[in-house]
C-alpha cells in the first residue's frame, strides 16, 4: 500500500508541477459555465417588436403596454400595415410583429430564420399579453360555444432560464472530455518517454500503476464537479432539487466510466497528439451533437437516435437533468444508473485487457 500511495504522490506532483495545464483545467469549467449562463444563452430577452395597428383600441392599446412594461420585448415602432412590418423584419430591423386588426383579433408574425427562437417568442408573447404567465387563456370553440379556460403552469423551470438546461450537459461534457482525455495523456506520455517499462518492473503490479495514475484525475475531477455545482448554485441561481448525496454518486461513476474510457484510448494511441487527437474526434462532437447537450434526441432521424444510445453522455445528462432540476429520487434514474454502470464495466473490462495485452 506503501508503495501504491508512492505512485498516487508521484503522478499528483507531475499534475502539479505543469501550472497551465492546471490552469486550463479548472479555468474551462469557469469560462463555459459564464458562457453558457450569461452570453450563450438562449432566454428571451429585448425581442424587437413591431405593432401593426390602424386603430387603437382600449383592449389593443392594454395588450401593448403589457409588452412594452415586460423585459422581454421592446417595442420599436407601430406601423400601418402588414407589409410594413414584415418589410422591417426582412431588413432585420425587428423580430416580430404583432398585427391587431378591428373585430378580427390578432395575429404574430415573427422571423422564422431560427425556429426555436420563433417558437419561444411567440409563446412569450402569447403569455404576456393574457397578462402574466400563470393566468389563464380563454378559447372559443365556436361562436355560440362557452369558453374554454385553458391554465398554463410551466413545472420545474416556470422562468423558462437556458441555464437549467446547460448546467447539467456542462457537467456530462466537461466530466468526460477531462477525464478520458488526461488519463490517456498521461499514459501515452509514460509510453512515449520510455518510462512505461521502468514502472511495470517496479514492485507494484501493473494494475496498481494503471490504478494509480487514475486517482489523481478522480480528485481533479471532483474538484472541476465541485465547482460547476457551486457556480450554478450561487452564480447562476440553479436549484439543486434532488439528493446532492445522489448527484455526486451518479456523477462519480460517470467519472469511473470517462476513466475506462481514457485507458482505452491510451491502448490505441502511440503518441500525445495522437491521443489527444483520439480524445476530440471520439468525445467532442458525439458528445456536443448526440448527447441531448443542445439537440433533443427525440427529434434527430432514427439512425442517429440509434448511435447516441451509445454516448455515455446522453444518460449522465438525463440523469443529472432529473436529480437536479426535477429532484426526483434515484429510482427515477435507475434506467440511466444502469447503463452507465454497464458501460463502465465493458470498458473498463476491454481497457485493462487490452492493456496487459499490449504490455506484456
Amino acid at each position: 500500500m506503501k508503495q501504491f500511495i508512492a505512485f498516487v504522490i508521484k503522478e499528483t506532483k507531475h499534475i502539479l508541477r505543469d501550472k497551465r495545464t492546471m490552469l486550463i483545467l479548472f479555468g474551462m469549467p469557469v469560462v463555459m459555465m459564464l458562457l453558457f449562463g450569461f452570453a450563450i444563452t438562449t432566454d428571451v430577452k429585448n425581442v424587437r417588436t413591431v405593432v401593426v395597428t390602424s386603430e387603437m383600441s382600449p383592449r389593443t392599446q392594454q395588450a401593448v403596454e403589457r409588452l412594452a412594461q415586460s423585459e422581454y420585448f421592446i417595442i420599436t415602432q407601430t406601423v400601418n400595415t402588414p407589409r410594413e412590418a414584415e418589410q422591417l423584419i426582412r431588413s432585420q430591423k425587428a423580430d416580430m410583429a404583432l398585427v391587431f386588426v378591428q373585430n378580427r383579433g390578432m395575429q404574430i408574425m415573427v422571423d422564422g430564420s431560427d425556429p426555436n427562437m420563433a417558437q419561444q417568442w411567440t409563446t412569450y408573447a402569447l403569455q404576456t399579453i393574457a397578462a402574466d404567465r400563470s393566468a389563464p387563456a380563454t378559447l372559443y370553440a365556436a361562436k355560440n360555444d362557452s369558453p374554454i379556460t385553458i391554465h398554463t403552469s410551466l413545472l420545474y423551470n416556470p422562468q423558462m432560464k437556458s441555464a437549467y438546461n446547460f448546467v447539467p450537459a456542462i457537467m456530462g461534457m466537461l466530466l468526460m472530455l477531462i477525464c478520458a482525455m488526461m488519463t490517456s495523456i498521461s499514459i501515452v506520455r509514460e509510453k512515449e518517454k520510455g518510462t512505461m517499462e521502468v514502472l511495470l518492473v517496479s514492485p507494484v503490479r501493473p494494475l496498481m500503476v494503471i490504478i494509480a495514475k487514475a486517482v489523481p484525475y478522480l480528485i481533479l475531477a471532483f474538484g472541476i464537479l465541485i465547482t460547476i455545482l457551486l457556480m450554478a448554485r450561487f452564480v447562476l441561481g440553479v436549484p439543486l432539487a434532488g439528493s446532492l448525496f445522489w448527484i455526486l454518486a451518479v456523477s462519480t461513476l460517470y467519472i469511473l466510466l470517462a476513466l475506462s474510457l481514457g485507458l482505452l484510448i491510451s491502448n490505441v494511441a502511440q503518441t500525445q497528439l495522437v491521443a489527444l487527437l483520439l480524445s476530440a474526434m471520439v468525445l467532442l462532437m458525439p458528445v456536443v451533437m448526440l448527447s441531448g447537450m443542445l439537440f433533443p434526441v427525440e427529434s434527430m432521424p432514427t439512425i442517429l437516435q440509434w448511435i447516441s444510445a451509445i454516448v455515455p453522455p446522453r444518460y449522465y445528462i438525463q440523469a443529472m437533468r432529473k436529480l437536479m432540476i426535477m429532484g426526483v429520487g434515484i429510482g427515477e434514474v435507475a434506467h440511466e444508473v444502469a447503463v452507465l454502470a454497464v458501460m463502465t464495466v465493458v470498458l473498463l473490462a476491454i481497457a485493462l485487457k487490452k492493456f496487459n495485452v499490449r504490455l506484456e
